[in-house]
């Protein structure tokens, strides 16, 4: 990626953005951990009547993600803070441009700075990745989605990030829809077993459940279609395998690829005619955005 060039606008939000409540509970465990008896650095360096203003500015180009989770652990560190964001979560930024400023007491702005930095980059870096994965895809009407390889304890973040990026979300966890993957199908057998299996399994559920079955073989097709699932994930398979498979299913249930999704195989994948790609790399091995606070003291 250029660092003068900023990538392409992100799309319109998915869905609704992260709850304040939420924010503040996992801000405030962040700065439990990273300041759990004062800061002994600032505290002893810092005079208590200080006060600074400072700016996030980006080192390189992005997309903005995660503007709240930063002013909430600059607030949640000294409620004297006050912030001024530069533009919102989803939009585009080139190097050098300023995210948010912070004006208010020298000591609370230190003591947020890392937890509030840690959160804002790594965000606004998966925002910035799922939009280069989305734009790669662009016309193919392929959806990007993410997985549940999230960081624990940070999904709802993560995943409000990929949505920032013009990305979807997958099920958000074991609770929310059936997904029958390699390990299920191994203890449920082959052919008409597995058929009767995901059948009696259907039967259990309620009208608004998803059931999803991921297959590694496209000799597991037949069985599985004729189980009338909602969505068959076709596992690492080669591009050919993914169109033999698209054409196969013909309609009959949402078509997912997953596995071996990259920058730079995303838009042959999309190209088979897909209806979704899940992709891990969006959120398990994201880089974190090069964003920097620049301070300086107020004139007292």
């Amino acid at each position: 990626m250029s660092n003068t060039t900023a990538p392409a606008p992100a799309r319109t939000l998915t869905a609704m953005p992260v709850p304040a409540r939420v924010i503040e509970r996992i801000v405030l465990a962040a700065l439990e951990e990273d300041n759990p008896r004062g800061d002994l650095t600032g505290n002893a360096l810092i005079p208590a009547h200080t006060t600074a203003t400072a700016a996030v500015v980006a080192r390189e180009p992005g997309i903005c993600a995660g503007l709240d989770t930063f002013i909430a652990a600059m607030r949640l560190s000294d409620p004297a803070l006050e912030l001024v964001p530069a533009l919102a979560d989803g939009d585009t930024f080139a190097a050098g441009d300023t995210l948010v400023t912070v004006t208010g007491p020298a000591r609370g702005l230190l003591a947020g700075e890392r937890v509030g930095l840690n959160l804002l980059q790594r965000l606004s870096g998966i925002a910035t990745a799922t939009a280069a994965y989305v734009a790669a895809a662009q016309g193919t009407g392929a959806r990007i989605v993410d997985t549940r390889k999230t960081t624990p304890g940070l999904r709802v973040l993560e995943r409000y990030a990929v949505r920032c990026g013009g990305g979807h979300n997958h099920r958000d966890n074991l609770s929310e829809a059936v997904m029958a993957k390699d390990n299920h199908l191994a203890l449920l057998g082959t052919g008409s077993e597995l058929t009767n299996a995901l059948r009696k399994a259907r039967a259990s559920l309620g009208h608004t459940v998803h059931f999803e079955v991921e297959i590694d073989s496209l000799d597991q097709l037949d069985a599985v279609l004729a189980a009338g699932v909602d969505t068959i994930m076709l596992d690492n398979f080669s591009l050919a395998d993914l169109a033999t498979g698209v054409r196969r299913i013909a309609g009959a249930a949402l078509v997912e690829a997953s596995g071996n999704v990259r920058l730079e195989t995303v838009a042959a994948i999309a190209a088979t005619g897909v209806d979704v790609i899940s992709s891990g790399a969006l959120t398990h091995s994201v880089r974190a955005l090069d964003l920097g606070l620049d301070i300086r003291m107020e004139a007292n």
